[in-house]
């Protein structure tokens, strides 16, 4: 495929809009951000709930998601858009059930609750493995998107991921949670405007118009023709997609670091209620102007537009913008682009040191005193910051997915069972560490083994989640433990008092 350039009047909307996001970290830095309890729950600040819940959409949305769910509808139908419904179907869950525990105990990271509930083990083995799992998810946000643009422009692509990574990491270190939260907004407005914008080109370019996408979209079954309604063990269904996403929702809001500590960020449980159905609202406005691109980009090639011969519809979003619409124009929604990518950088940064603080410096650490904590922290943003560039690089270098799939498939066979213990805890009295963690063991190899037999991965987050509640409850039984205090841990008990002092 013959490349272009790229464009100096792209160039300068996109470099001007880095320098702002740059900026923005940097006045939040003459906040106060004295304190890891400031930095990393925005304590002393009044984080309004609409801004919360533009941060959570905006950190969940990454540039992966950008691009690939208008490539499913331009390829197929509307089908996975039945995923974006979980989130509306488990909000109630977790406002009644999982915000009033996170309250109550004050938590700062939400593994906080597996060591007082079950054991330490849990606690900084999930940890952990958030911190590994976001090291490579930062590294994968940027090259997806990076590669894509490269496929056509060019594009250094070791300077632009360089470029992202290191003002993520700039404002970051600077910003706090705070600063985290309303980067987010802005970017969330950002990737909104740009996929509206889209929206609008593709179809003024589209012959016929709105006309031709509604023909198109009866006639070659766009919206849900080939949707399946049976359940399949292999094939991802409406039922499975529906039902999976359920489970790896609740694992993403539940027992996911990034997620779980823009709940931190007020003390008022009907403020961070209102935070999660501002996000379900925007979930579903998404579904439109995603899926609905798609449906657009693929009225538009079938009627005139041209793709060349073995095009990959990875890039297809991308290559739309800078082939077909104006300059400058171009750069905006490229730089929306990227602004998805840098929403979930910036919290995978900020919730990966948090981790790293409390977890295991406050926790294992002689001097806990918060003037090394916010020493640890810094450094913990860079060093992830730093691991994570190297990764990205190795992956461009290497310019192979397979690494990708590997990486994403091992350690998703642990987060959602992780969910399944989470709620084991908050929703039996009787389960224990013991059973919790073999529990957890097991369950993750039997998910492993089906999905490497070619078992649909959605389903495999229905097993992993139910699968390690029950083999958790099990194994709690075979070896019962009676001087385990869960007053305040259990749905059952929450209103009983329970003291964290000395717990740690």
């Amino acid at each position: 495929m013959e490349k272009s350039n790229f464009g100096t009047l792209n160039w300068i909307v996109l470099i001007a809009y880095l320098i702002i996001m740059l900026l923005i970290g940097f006045g939040f830095s003459r906040k106060s951000q004295k304190s890891s309890q400031d930095f990393f729950k925005a304590s002393s600040s009044k984080i309004p709930a609409w801004a919360v819940g533009f941060s959570i959409f905006a950190t969940t949305l990454s540039a992966i998601t950008y691009m690939s769910t208008p490539e499913k509808s331009f390829l197929t139908d509307w089908s996975y858009a039945f995923g974006n419904l979980a989130i509306f179907l488990i909000a109630p869950i977790l406002i009644h059930f999982y915000i009033p525990f996170y309250s109550k105990l004050h938590v700062t990271t939400a593994y906080e609750y597996l060591e007082f509930r079950f054991n330490p083990f849990l606690r900084v083995f999930s940890s952990l493995l958030f911190v590994l799992f976001h090291i490579g998810r930062i590294a994968i946000v940027i090259y997806l998107p990076t590669m894509a643009l490269v496929s056509f422009v060019n594009i250094n692509p070791y300077l632009i991921a360089t470029l992202i990574t290191v003002l993520c990491i700039i404002y970051t270190y600077y910003g706090g949670m705070e600063g985290v939260i309303w980067s987010d907004v802005i970017q969330g407005f950002l990737l909104l405007i740009g996929a509206v914008l889209i929206i609008f080109f593709a179809v003024k370019y589209t012959h016929g118009g709105w006309a031709t996408v509604a023909h198109d979209t009866a006639v070659h079954g766009k919206i849900l023709k080939k949707a399946d309604f049976s359940f399949s063990l292999m094939q991802a269904t409406v039922p499975v997609i529906l039902i999976g996403q359920i489970f790896n929702t609740l694992y993403q809001y539940t027992a996911s670091q990034d997620v779980v500590q823009r709940y931190t960020t007020s003390t008022d449980n009907k403020e961070i209620a209102k935070s999660i159905w501002t996000n379900a609202l925007l979930s579903l406005i998404t579904i439109p102007l995603f899926y609905g691109m798609g449906t657009i980009l693929y009225s538009f090639y079938h009627h005139g537009g041209h793709l060349p011969a073995g095009f990959n519809t990875t890039a297809l979003v991308p290559y739309f913008v800078l082939k077909e619409i104006p300059a400058g124009v171009a750069g905006l929604i490229i730089a929306a682009i990227f602004a998805a990518s840098q929403a979930t950088i910036a919290s995978s940064l900020n919730s990966a040191a948090a981790c790293i603080v409390t977890d295991f410096q406050k926790r294992f650490m002689k001097d806990k005193s918060d003037k090394m904590s916010m020493k640890i922290t810094r450094w913990s943003i860079l060093l992830i910051g730093f691991f994570s560039l190297i990764v990205t690089l190795v992956l461009i270098k290497l310019h192979s997915s397979d690494m990708i799939d590997t990486y994403l498939g091992l350690f998703g066979l642990f987060g959602v069972p992780i969910a399944g213990i989470f709620a084991l805890g908050i929703l039996s009295e009787r389960a224990n560490g013991f059973g919790a963690t073999v529990g957890l063991i097991v369950i993750s190899l039997i998910c492993y083994f089906i999905q490497t037999n070619g078992v649909n991965a959605l389903l495999v987050s229905i097993i992993g989640f139910l699968g390690s509640m029950l083999l958790g409850y099990i194994f709690s039984l075979m070896k019962p433990s009676s001087n385990k205090d869960v007053r305040g841990l259990t749905y059952k008990t929450i209103n009983e008092n329970y003291d964290m002092r000395g717990k740690n």
